[in-house]
């Protein structure tokens, strides 16, 4: 059958595997921590067609919106596809953002539905029931004691008209929207950017030939689904027949890998450096031959390079290292990944190097919301990825630099525009439909075959006072290959003459190096102001900023004794810096810096 349209991929699968398995989750119960539940291709045709109808009786029409806001759940999905087949627009949210956010997008957006998650959800959205006069009702999806419940409410349908369902998916084009999904974005107030069918159909054509995704696999979801990335990874888990189980938890990650054992999964680099944090803190309490085994292993491991050959000296090496110490790494994941797909975020050259050489494949990718989101990728191939690199062009789409280095796409995934704002679309997307997509970047030849790196963010590039520009990112990335660096933050620009940092330093590690030292420190702020490890991180920052020209290194640091946070504001939902917030909260200590 042709597919043209997001929920044709369901149908597809409904009239070939209707009865396989599609969906799982944790259902907690008096007796126990939870068992899965299953929901097969046909039982989740059975639920969207009652989410269809309950739209429908509602009195939504095509073009009209609803909000979805949970954490992944079936239901999560059930509602999109409910909604999308009737022509109705899906716009979700993060459960993580605040009430004037949620209160801007649904006043923007009209909406006229809201799917919510659970209690924390609930009573952010409750408030704005006679405030946004386009709201007519709000479902939740947990059992909430004097809210409407999304499965009573499809329960108690009794008439499910599919012919007029199939009337509204007849109706339903390739070019229509499907979703509005809003960018937190950095600064400023939300945009809405708007992905038809088309769109996101022909993204998922193009990655489909790059990724070896395979029908009857095992995928573990934990990433937000109201993102882009993770959206679209869904509905190549549905083109493609895998198995989909739910994480119950960001906490109950790792357990959820051991049970589910996937064969892929997506991710953001801050996950897998947690990974590797709690095996290098495992590593530092190893003792005698174990301990040196395990750190001899990451040395050979660090040497790995990707798609190049190895000496038989080496292969021998890495089958012991990997055999003895890598073994443990693969088991932590499950045991049976085959690849990661990571984005959202630079990932660290040495980590990607590492988990290569534990035979862990690392795919880092490049987009955005608004490319419906992918540009480019490494390919599974060693000889077809570049460590540093955000890969290839995916088939499809033309990608080139500006004059000034910005990275510059076109193709059928470029988004129709933003909602509400033709001025804000012009400002991206050129009369002859090239995005501007604000990240400046770079081309480079690597193992016969040319992959594109990002250098910096477009906006922010800062001057210093002895007008050379920075591009803190690149510094940024470099300084957290230091595994006594968990954030950072690079400061300067105006009238300073030198660039600073703001460190969030990785505890576990200085918790180690302090007792392998015999350093009498206690909690995270006896750790920042000890001078020994201040002196310690600085001598890290030398060692890095050899790396970058005189203008470019950093003068001077402060350590700070607490994580940045998407609830401390000071991370988006897919943990990139709020440099503004975090630079306006943090003003006394940057003033530190440059005192001199």
């Amino acid at each position: 059958m042709k597919i043209n349209r997001l929920f044709d991929f369901l149908t597809m699968q409904v009239q070939a595997i209707p009865d396989d398995i599609f969906l799982s989750s944790k259902v907690a119960s008096t007796n126990s921590p939870g068992t899965w539940h299953d929901y097969s291709y046909q039982d989740t045709q059975h639920i969207v067609d009652r989410v269809s109808q309950l739209l429908i009786d509602a009195g939504l029409k095509k073009g009209d919106k609803i909000a979805l806001i949970s954490n992944n759940r079936p239901e999560w999905n059930f509602a999109d596809l409910g909604s999308q087949q009737i022509g109705v627009i899906n716009v979700p949210m993060y459960p993580t953002i605040s009430e004037d956010d949620y209160a801007f997008i649904f006043q923007d957006a009209g909406i006229q539905f809201a799917f919510v998650g659970d209690t924390d959800i609930l009573a952010k959205v409750q408030p704005l029931e006679g405030r946004i006069s386009t709201l007519k009702k709000i479902l939740t999806f947990d059992d909430i004691a004097g809210a409407d419940n999304f499965r009573e409410s499809i329960d108690q349908i009794k008439t499910i008209d599919y012919q007029e369902i199939d009337k509204r998916k007849e109706a339903v084009d390739e070019a229509d929207i499907v979703t509005i999904i809003y960018t937190s974005g950095t600064t400023g107030l939300p945009k809405g950017v708007m992905l038809t069918h088309l769109n996101i159909v022909s993204n998922l054509t193009s990655v489909s030939q790059v990724l070896p995704f395979m029908k009857n696999q095992k995928s573990l979801s934990f990433l937000p689904l109201c993102h882009s990335f993770e959206r679209t990874v869904f509905y190549a888990y549905l083109m493609f027949g895998i198995h989909i189980y739910y994480a119950e938890s960001l906490d109950t990650i790792g357990e959820n890998l051991r049970e589910v054992q996937p064969y892929c999964f997506t991710t953001v680099p801050r996950v897998l450096e947690k990974v590797y944090e709690k095996i290098m803190a495992k590593g530092n309490n190893l003792t005698g031959i174990r301990r040196s085994l395990f750190f001899w292993s990451i040395q050979v491991g660090a040497a790995y390079k990707l798609g190049l050959p190895k000496s038989l000296s080496y292969r021998l090496q890495l089958a012991i290292a990997r055999k003895l110490v890598f073994s443990k790494w693969q088991e932590a994941l499950g045991g049976k990944v085959e690849f990661i797909v990571t984005g959202a975020a630079a990932m660290q050259p040495r980590l990607i190097t590492l988990f290569t050489a534990a035979g862990i494949q690392v795919i880092e990718g490049y987009g955005l919301t608004e490319t419906s989101p992918v540009l480019t990728v490494n390919g599974i191939e060693e000889d077809k990825r570049c460590v540093g690199s955000i890969g290839m062009p995916i088939p499809g789409v033309e990608i080139r630099l500006a004059e000034d280095g910005e990275i510059v796409a076109r193709g059928p995934n470029i988004m129709k525009g933003y909602y509400n704002r033709p001025d804000l679309t012009e400002q991206v997307i050129d009369k002859d439909g090239w995005f501007y997509t604000g990240d400046i970047g770079s081309w480079f030849d690597y193992n016969g075959h040319t992959f594109l790196k990002i250098t910096d963010r477009k906006k922010e590039l800062f001057k210093t006072a002895g007008g050379k520009y920075i591009a803190p990112q690149a510094i940024e990335n470099k300084m957290k290959e230091s595994r006594y660096i968990e954030q950072i933050i690079v400061v300067g620009g105006d009238t300073r003459k030198y660039i600073g940092a703001l460190i969030v330093p990785s505890f576990p590690q200085l918790e180690a190096w302090v007792k392998e030292n015999n350093i009498s420190a206690g909690n995270h702020t006896e750790l920042v102001n000890n001078p020994q490890i201040i002196s310690m991180v600085e001598n890290e920052i030398t060692r890095y900023n050899r790396h970058f020209g005189k203008w470019e290194q950093i003068k001077k640091i402060k350590l700070l004794d607490k994580e940045w946070t998407i609830g401390g504001g000071q991370l988006t939902p897919t943990l990139k810096l709020k440099r503004k917030i975090i630079e306006e909260q943090f003003a006394t200590e940057i003033n530190t810096l440059f005192k001199d």
